[in-house]
């Protein structure tokens, strides 16, 4: 394999410690254990830091593995390394002196429940690179800030973190929360108020240009040119460090007024004893994030009241006994799982056996490895039922023919009489879903043993291991 200069030297071999020395500065640039770049930095300059070809390694690693789509020049994550053997020079050059120029970003919409959607901003490969050095160095840096009530895209930090600080507020009987809206966040954080909080921090005037261009790129939406004037585009890798920094200022503020709370990316509960103190937290932090971020606070959808019911993170809350709170899984979220089982087991949607075992086993793996610290098994026996039925269905049509029908029947053991009326039946596919026809011969058990993997299943191994 061709070798890529000194900036790029090893990008494909294992991660290496390298100590180098920058303006008679000395540096450590090290991969701790939770995959976190360790950066000490003396006097050192943040740049030199970023473009270190250790941290440039790892960063390539990083897009490769992550993969994902294209940028506007449509160069795919399989081409960088051909691109970067043409181009890495030049780059690096362009980085250091300043000329480096970020590309538009690619906006594309996901849809999300009520038939709205979301934008994403999908940058280049190359920008992502560059973008993944600049987050490597800094994460470290602001980690040693970050509030310890923030969850969102940080290590050893997540969803289930979140939700564990929760249930603890909640059983120490703060039980009243402001379930805080930040009106489409992303798309209208302030540039100048970003900046100015990232230059408290990054010292180094190269870096925050660099930040700023991208902040300033643009989007490309279907072949159309937008100025970016606000916001912090969702899908790049520094967008989640970006909006934590902003957001950083709201934990500050919070935990300067004693308040419990615990946020995740922007999804934030403030945590009360009472509806009539919430009403006043509501109101006092609206008016500092309104004023102080420049961010507006949804109004409407901003709640104030009881926890029980309310949805966060997908989980909702409930009491298992007095004073003590549990987990379970909010009924949108159940609904969003029978709407993805039904895409699956369609029985028009032209995939086999094999692919809709398998889809099955990766999507119920994912869902119960997410919800995992719910309390949930008497509600998942009933969806496993209504899976069965589906399973059934699917392969009742499959079955197509009588002579398929009757011999399929014979092989799972029914009758030879039984099994001739059966396939005979004329009745639709739902009704003999439901049928003892099915019933009787297509049990949990059997379906099992063909390859089909249901709930119960899943969740028993996670609370095993």
């Amino acid at each position: 394999m061709q070798k890529i200069s000194n900036h790029f030297d090893n990008y494909l071999g294992k991660d290496r410690t390298e100590s180098e020395s920058y303006q008679g500065v000395q540096t450590f640039i090290g991969i701790t254990e939770n995959n976190l770049t360790e950066v000490h930095l003396g006097q050192g300059k943040l740049l030199e830091l970023i473009l270190n070809p250790s941290n440039m390694n790892l960063a390539y690693k990083r897009v490769r593995s992550n993969k994902g789509s294209f940028g506007i020049d449509k160069l795919s994550t399989e081409h960088l390394q051909e691109w970067l053997l043409k181009h890495k020079e030049s780059l690096i050059e362009s980085l250091e002196k300043g000329k480096y120029k970020p590309q538009a970003v690619r906006r594309v919409e996901i849809p999300k429940e009520g038939g709205k959607t979301r934008s994403l901003g999908i940058p280049t490969v190359v920008d992502r690179l560059v973008q993944q050095s600049i987050i490597q160095i800094l994460t470290p840096i602001y980690e040693q800030e970050f509030h310890t009530s923030s969850h969102g895209f940080r290590p050893k930090r997540g969803c289930h973190t979140a939700l564990k600080e929760v249930e603890s507020h909640l059983n120490d009987e703060y039980c009243y929360v402001v379930d805080l809206d930040l009106e489409k966040f992303f798309d209208t954080v302030n540039h100048s108020r970003l900046i100015e909080l990232l230059s408290k921090k990054v010292k180094d005037p190269r870096v925050i240009s660099l930040i700023h261009k991208y902040l300033r790129a643009g989007v490309v939406v279907v072949n159309k040119f937008e100025e970016s004037v606000l916001g912090v585009p969702q899908g790049g890798p520094l967008s989640p460090l970006l909006s934590n920094i902003m957001l950083h200022e709201l934990d500050k503020e919070l935990a300067r007024r004693g308040h419990r709370f615990v946020r995740y990316a922007d999804d934030c509960l403030i945590f009360c004893k009472s509806k009539r103190a919430c009403l006043r937290v509501k109101e006092s932090i609206t008016a500092f994030i309104e004023s102080v971020l420049y961010l507006r606070v949804n109004k409407e959808k901003t709640t104030v009241g009881y926890i029980r019911g309310k949805k966060f993170l997908g989980y909702s809350f409930y009491n298992k006994s007095k004073g003590k709170w549990g987990l379970c899984v909010h009924p949108k979220s159940y609904g969003k799982l029978k709407d993805r089982l039904k895409e699956i087991t369609n029985r028009s949607n032209g995939m086999g056996y094999e692919k809709i075992k398998e889809l099955l086993r990766y999507y119920l793996q994912g869902w119960i490895s997410y919800f995992k610290l719910a309390d949930m098994s008497n509600k998942i026996k009933r969806i496993d039922e209504w899976l069965r039925f589906r399973i059934r269905m699917l392969i009742w049509k499959s079955w197509k023919k009588i002579s398929t029908k009757y011999n399929n029947l014979k092989k799972i053991g029914v009758k030879d009489n039984q099994a001739y009326q059966w396939a005979n039946t004329r009745k639709g596919y739902c009704r003999t879903a439901l049928s003892p026809i099915l019933q009787i011969t297509l049990k949990m058990q059997t379906l099992r043993k063909a390859g089909y993997t249901f709930l119960t299943d899943m969740y028993l191994k996670c609370i095993v291991n």
